[in-house]
C-alpha cells in the first residue's frame, strides 16, 4: 500500500511539473512511508524519497521504513537548518514546499539558507491522496470505531445519575485504551441538557441527573487512525420538545446518508439534511456543516458543505452529522460514519440510534 500511494504521489507531481518537493506535514510523511515518528520532513526529488530526521528516531525509521533513504540532522542544529544548507548545496531551481505545515519562521530559514532555490508554496498534493481510503485505511478506520463502540458502551452501563460530564469524558478514555487504542481520537465533547446545545462544548461538573439527556461526542484512535461518533443518552423523562427535535435531526441525517453515493455533490448531501431542518422550523439552528472526510485526522478536506461543489468519489470516509442546538434550551447531534462505495455507500457505526433504544438507560 505505502508504495502504491508514493506511485501517486510520483504521478501527481509530474503532472503538475514539480521536481522538487518538501512534505512538512507530519500526517503526510506517515501516509507516505508508515513512518509513525515525529519531528520529519520528506523530501521528493525526481521520483527518489528521503525521509529527513534526527537521531532519536533512527532505529524506527530503519524499521518502519527500510528502503527509505535517510537523512538526520546534526544535535547543533534544527531540521529546517539541516535540510536549508542541503537545499542551497543541491536545489537549484524550484523547490515546492506544504505552506499549511511549514510555519512562517521555518519558511524565512529556508528562504534564507537556500539562496538558489526559488521557495514555492504548494498546497494540498498529499491531501487529495489521502480523500480516497485505501483497503488497509479503511480496516484501521473500522477498528478505531469499533473501540470507539465498545468504550461508549462500557461507559454508559458505568454512568449513574452523579456521573459528571467530565466523569463520563474521562472514562470514554480510559475505556478506549483497556481495548487496546491509544486514546480519544479528540478531547470528548459530553454536555447535560442545555449543555448539549454548546457544539463543542468542553466537560464541566454538571451531572447526569440535573436533566434528562447527555450528548456525547467521541471518537477512539486506533494506533494511527481515527472514529468520530455522537450519540444522545436518555438519562429522565424527556420533553415532548426533545422528541420531536431528535425526531427531526434523524430523519434528517437518514436522508443524507441515502443520498451518499459516487457522482453525488458534497454540497447536495448537505442541502438534503438542511432542508428536512428547515422544512421543520429550525434551519436557523443548524449551524454546522454536514459533515466531513477523517482518517489520519479528525478534519481532512472532504467536507459536506454547502459550498463544496465536487462530487463524491469511492473511498471516501466522511462523518455524517447533522444537528440543531437551542441555546439555554437543548442541543442534538446525530452522528454516524460512512464510507462511499462503488454502487453507494456504507454505513460503518452500529450504535443504537431509534428513539426507543436510547431511551433504554432512562434512570427515571
Amino acid at each position: 500500500m505505502i508504495q502504491q500511494r508514493q506511485q501517486k504521489l510520483f504521478r501527481a507531481l509530474k503532472e503538475q511539473k514539480i521536481t522538487h518537493f518538501l512534505i512538512t506535514c507530519p500526517y503526510n510523511v506517515t501516509y507516505l512511508t508508515g513512518f509513525k515518528g515525529e519531528d520529519s520532513y520528506l523530501f521528493v526529488s525526481d521520483d527518489q524519497l528521503t525521509i529527513w530526521s534526527d537521531a532519536r528516531y533512527d532505529e524506527q525509521i530503519r524499521e518502519e521504513c527500510p528502503d527509505l533513504a535517510m537523512e538526520l540532522r546534526g544535535p547543533t542544529e534544527s531540521l529546517v537548518e539541516a535540510f536549508g544548507r542541503f537545499a542551497n548545496k543541491n536545489i537549484k531551481t524550484a523547490l515546492h514546499v506544504e505552506p499549511t505545515s511549514t510555519s512562517f519562521a521555518q519558511w524565512n530559514k529556508l528562504t534564507e539558507m537556500a539562496t538558489a532555490a526559488t521557495l514555492m508554496p504548494c498546497a494540498g498534493v498529499v491531501e487529495r491522496l489521502r480523500e480516497r481510503k485505501d483497503a488497509s485505511e479503511i480496516q484501521a478506520i473500522e477498528r478505531a470505531i469499533d473501540m470507539a463502540q465498545r468504550s461508549f458502551t462500557a461507559t454508559v452501563a458505568m454512568m449513574t445519575p452523579d456521573s459528571t460530564e467530565k466523569n463520563i469524558a474521562d472514562a470514554l478514555e480510559t475505556n478506549i485504551r483497556h481495548i487496546g487504542g491509544a486514546g480519544s481520537a479528540f478531547k470528548p465533547i459530553v454536555g447535560v441538557g442545555p449543555r448539549a446545545a454548546l457544539p463543542h462544548g468542553r466537560p464541566s461538573q454538571k451531572k447526569v441527573n440535573e436533566d434528562s439527556f447527555v450528548l456525547v461526542d467521541w471518537g477512539a484512535k486506533e494506533e494511527m487512525y481515527l472514529s468520530d461518533i455522537t450519540r444522545i443518552v436518555i438519562t429522565g423523562t424527556p420533553s415532548a420538545k426533545l422528541r420531536k427535535v431528535y425526531q427531526v435531526v434523524l430523519d434528517a441525517q437518514r436522508a443524507a446518508i441515502n443520498a451518499i453515493r459516487p457522482g453525488v455533490l458534497m454540497s447536495e448531501v448537505d442541502s438534503i439534511a438542511r432542508k428536512i431542518i428547515e422544512q421543520a422550523g429550525f434551519g436557523k439552528k443548524f449551524t454546522h456543516s454536514l459533515g466531513h472526510g477523517f482518517g489520519l485526522q479528525i478534519h481532512e478536506t472532504v467536507r459536506l458543505a454547502q459550498n463544496q461543489n465536487r462530487p463524491l468519489e469511492p473511498d471516501m470516509v466522511v462523518t455524517v452529522e447533522p444537528g440543531i442546538y437551542i441555546p439555554g434550551s437543548l442541543g442534538v447531534r446525530i452522528e454516524d460514519d460512512v464510507l462511499v462505495t462503488k454502487t453507494g455507500n456504507r454505513v460503518l457505526t452500529s450504535l443504537p440510534k431509534e428513539w426507543d433504544e436510547i431511551s433504554a438507560h432512562s434512570f427515571a
